[in-house]
């Protein structure tokens, strides 16, 4: 297994100040626990579960992006290339900006058409990126963007519009075209499909998809559709209240989900052909503020035992590539 990034015991939240009428308490919410994973070179791995599980904010906490209110409780993150390891965990905001993001790790947040400074045309985020990470000229640096352009399948005139004159479909494709621009070891991508229409989503999709294939670097896809998942990814990691339920490869999830919460997200799933009625998950997600002891599933989990509410199950190895973290696979054994 070559392994491009690895996450270590990876704990935070957010800190969120509450102003009383005397005094400000301080409220933590715990949004990634304990989360440890391994990324492979030329793979794309998904991360899914129900929103607000805390997808989006493990992949800013792998990318180092931790700005106030999250903070980082605990864990690491190191990115490994062949000349050595790299802690991100570890680094400033400008040794990453300097040594990581972009080149070795880029982000492409969620919502992301949205994050075009709406006051420059296209070319200048090109030339900006050129610039300051190639060290080219301007001239150079537009010369090289308009050659970009044309290799990512993308039309010359999008180079002059203000993202405002783009559709959403076309700024997601800029945006995505930006993330590959230096040739990146991992590309980090939070609901690219977001706010899309099916067509716009196809081409997205097809467009990070084909990119990872002709640069074989790794793209790691957070999403709560699983049918995304179920055609893109190479391996997946299920979520569940911050907590890395099971990872494996997704044909195996889909065909043999291990653990409970994933049965239950396979089994909503439509087939073609069975016209029985899907049934949804009992029961509700945890309050973060204050999560249940023991497996945080277990007030949802038709299988619960007396041992799931007191003491919270490690990630265990099933088989090569297969762990779950679950009471009940460890019982069965």
């Amino acid at each position: 297994m070559d392994v491009v990034l690895k996450a270590d015991d990876l704990s935070g939240g957010y800190l969120l100040v509450q102003k009383g009428s005397s005094e400000k308490n301080e409220v933590y919410v715990d949004a990634v626990s304990d989360v440890s994973l391994q990324l492979e070179r030329n793979e794309i791995f998904g991360i899914a579960g129900e929103s607000g599980c805390g997808k989006s904010t493990l992949l800013k906490m792998i990318y180092g992006l931790l700005e106030p209110p999250l903070i980082l409780r605990g864990g690491s993150v190191t990115f490994i290339t062949v000349d050595g390891e790299i802690p991100i965990t570890s680094l400033s905001e400008n040794d990453l900006r300097r040594r990581v993001w972009w080149k070795k790790i880029s982000y492409i947040p969620q919502s992301s058409m949205n994050v075009l400074n709406p006051t420059v045309r296209i070319r200048d985020h090109f030339i900006e990126m050129f610039t300051f990470h190639a060290r080219m000229t301007k001239n150079e640096a537009y010369a090289e963007a308009r050659k970009y352009i044309d290799q990512m399948g993308l039309p010359r005139d999008v180079l002059s519009a203000f993202p405002h004159q783009l559709s959403g479909g076309m700024r997601q494709r800029v945006v995505i075209a930006l993330s590959l621009l230096l040739n990146p070891n991992i590309v980090l991508a939070d609901e690219p499909t977001s706010a899309l229409d099916v067509i716009s989503q196809k081409v997205v999709l097809t467009m990070l998809e084909e990119a990872q294939k002709e640069l074989k670097n790794t793209l790691v896809i957070v999403s709560h559709d699983l049918g995304i998942h179920g055609v893109m990814t190479h391996r997946m990691g299920i979520m569940y209240a911050g907590k890395i339920v099971e990872i494996g490869k997704t044909e195996e999830i889909f065909e043999d989900p291990l653990h409970p919460y994933s049965e239950a997200l396979i089994r909503s799933l439509p087939k073609l052909g069975d016209k029985k009625q899907r049934t949804g998950l009992g029961g509700h997600p945890p309050d973060l503020k204050k999560p249940p002891s023991g497996c945080r599933f277990h007030p949802r989990c038709p299988y619960a035992m007396p041992i799931c509410s007191r003491t919270p199950p490690k990630m265990k190895m099933i088989k090569p590539g297969r762990y779950v973290a679950c009471w009940k696979n460890s019982m069965e054994e």
